[in-house]
């Protein structure tokens, strides 16, 4: 299956797991089920399928064939390429292909001058005004590639201005461009592309990202430590008659082998296989060659042979445009789709499946103990009031007083349910502080400032480590911190159970511990910009400072969902507390007019039994259809997941 079709099955699971999750909703809502923890839970349920994105990274160095390989797998239903493909260099800044519903067809260009500026990249997202916009046609092939060919854009600018945006290093000759006649060097125009466009894939949740060459992504910090970190799979493209060169072995090591630490979403790509092709050769003989190279390729990656594959994204492009099956077996194309189908978006299903289940049967716990309380509550009602058979009014009347007394006593401890909140609360501030944004910036203080000191950085790798042993403490406290709130939950809880017969129970703490891989994979992917070979670079302090907030940019990310996950705990917590004090309050006033009515009319006792017990058995109902419906979305995300 291809990775398109594979993408295609995810989207219909996608569609149609949201439609019952409304559906589950509604039905919650129509049963006076639908309560803040539920609906909180359902919210984030809701988010996690309809927003769930997956990013597929393509990198190489320049003349790899990467723009005309993304052409081939995704775009070649237009009939033509869409993305600049031609000869030389084409994909000048990392450009971004997806989807957003409430943005019109369009490119977004962010000028290059930006980088000179103390804004983060991610800042600059929420700036749209700063980005020029040309709209775009979807409907119209020659439109769409003359539109997005602005990406290939340059400017010529003086050595010095080149080195003030990140394109010049005297220290590392080398790597830097050609200076031409006129003493001006070609840079690009813009620091980073977003194309926003309706295609199938696009709106399924496929994020695209197409990057520059080796001189342009060390020239942008936030490309290597939060954009590609942030990819669920990265396609490394390489040229299938050089196999790995020393540049391409650079990007490898700097880049991408840093990046994570789960080889299998790495996929290396060896293009240009018809290269090969050779009349002097056997077909059997370019095979072996071909064999040859994916096998020393593995090698030197660390890779298994299994992930480098060769292909021919031109032959693959034209076989697909002409239909012409032959070529298009020939170009090894569906091979390279069936992997990223197979194994990249493959293992992303299996992530969501997995999260979505541990949703709903959050979600189906919190909503049973609901169900059971009232079930509980009108069970003790029936034995309540069969307890008043053949009593006389003088007796009722002492039930309706003592019920008047349960109420007033209930109402009057509200200070102590009032104090559980408080320590609750005061203790889930100190971890807000700790994981929030003022102490992040001041952690990340000492490393800033080592690293806009003037000249060579000695100091700045110490700086550096001890800013990461700090983060992993604060992470730690934070834990800790966790877990005392998690304790004073369980014994509060338990304590009101036991007083008020509640069926409290604390939620599922945060796994704050979890993050330590995330600063782990943070601080990995900046140790190449503090190297020896990297001294000269780091010295200019334009290239420093832009360091320095992408560093701050991507703990923020992590930080930030840290932070989500305690709040949603501490939502489900207080939402199931409100809720069983609002159960035990409305079962106060049906106790108090069950026996009024009984007072008031003979026949009362017998007709409130019934309908106490008709709410029994609407009750039972109610629970097995609660049964019925998360069993059917849970099945489906385990579908998805053995699909996967």
């Amino acid at each position: 299956m291809t990775f398109n079709q594979e993408f295609d099955e995810h989207g219909v699971w996608r569609k149609q797991f949201a439609l019952r999750l409304k559906l589950l909703s509604e039905w919650l809502s129509d049963h006076d089920l639908l309560e803040a923890g539920v609906r909180e839970r359902l919210d984030q349920l809701h988010a996690q399928v309809k927003n769930d994105k997956m990013m597929v990274a393509f990198v190489a160095e320049f003349s790899r064939g990467k723009s005309e390989l993304i052409n081939a797998v995704f775009f070649a239903g237009y009939g033509r390429r869409i993305m600049p493909a031609s000869a030389g260099r084409t994909t000048m800044c990392p450009t971004e292909l997806g989807y957003d519903a409430d943005v019109p067809p369009c490119l977004r260009l962010l000028p290059i001058e930006t980088r000179l500026q103390p804004q983060s990249l991610l800042d600059w997202r929420n700036a749209p005004d700063k980005w020029e916009r040309v709209d775009l046609d979807v409907n119209d092939p020659q439109q769409l590639a003359r539109a997005i060919q602005k990406v290939a854009e340059v400017r010529r600018v003086s050595q010095a201005e080149a080195a003030s945006l990140g394109f010049w290093n005297d220290g590392t000759p080398n790597e830097n461009p050609l200076v031409g006649s006129d003493g001006l060097i070609e840079v690009p125009k813009w620091r980073h592309a977003l194309i926003n466009m309706a295609h199938p894939l696009l709106k399924q949740g496929l994020v695209i990202l197409d990057t520059p060459g080796l001189n342009a992504i060390g020239a942008e910090p936030e490309l290597t430590v939060s954009l590609l970190p942030q990819a669920h799979a990265v396609v490394f493209i390489l040229a299938a008659d050089t196999g790995v060169t020393k540049s391409d072995l650079g990007i490898w090591r700097e880049h991408l082998s840093v990046v994570g630490e789960d080889k299998a979403t790495r996929l290396v790509v060896l293009n240009k296989i018809d290269t090969m092709w050779d009349a002097l050769s056997s077909p059997e003989q370019v095979q072996l060659q071909i064999a040859s190279q994916r096998s020393d390729s593995a090698e030197i990656l660390g890779l298994s042979p299994q992930q480098v594959l060769a292909v021919s994204a031109q032959k693959g492009l034209l076989a697909k445009v002409s239909r012409d099956d032959k070529l298009l077996q020939a170009s090894n194309l569906m091979e390279l789709e069936a992997a990223l189908g197979e194994g990249l978006l493959g293992q992303r299903r299996r992530i969501l499946a997995e999260v979505v289940s541990k949703g709903i049967q959050s979600l189906r716990q919190e909503t049973g103990r609901l169900v059971h309380t009232r079930a509980r509550d009108i069970l003790e009602q029936v034995q309540e009031l069969d307890g008043l058979r053949g009593k006389n009014t003088s007796v009722i009347k002492q039930m309706r007083l003592r019920i008047e007394q349960e109420q007033a006593d209930f109402d009057a401890s509200g200070a102590k349910i009032q104090a559980v909140r408080s320590v609750h609360l005061r203790l889930l501030k100190d971890l807000f502080a700790q994981l929030g944004n003022t102490h992040l910036k001041s952690r990340v203080s000492e490393l800033a400032r080592a690293l806009k000191q003037p000249g060579i950085k000695l100091g700045v790798r110490r700086a550096y480590g001890k800013t990461f042993e700090q983060l992993a403490v604060d992470l730690n406290r934070a834990d800790q911190l966790a877990a005392e709130i998690q304790s004073m939950l369980e014994g509060s809880f338990k304590n009101l159970n036991a007083e008020y017969g509640f069926s409290l129970q604390p939620p599922t703490p945060p796994r704050l511990s979890a993050y330590h891989k995330d600063l782990a994979l943070i601080e990995k992917s900046h140790l190449q910009y503090l190297s020896l070979g990297n001294a000269l670079r780091l010295a200019q302090p334009e290239f420093a400072e832009r360091l320095a907030r992408a560093l701050m940019s991507r703990l923020r990310v992590v930080y930030d969902t840290a932070v989500n996950e305690v709040e949603l705990w501490n939502k489900s917590a207080a939402a199931q507390l409100d809720a069983q004090l609002r159960e035990r309050r409305r079962n106060f006033t049906r106790r108090i007019e069950a026996v009024s009515r009984i007072q008031q009319a003979a026949g009362g006792l017998d007709e409130r039994i019934r309908e106490l017990q008709s709410q029994q058995s609407q009750l039972n109902l109610t629970d097995a259809k609660l049964a019925e419906l998360t069993n059917h979305l849970l099945a489906e995300p385990e579908a998805e997941a053995v699909a996967a």
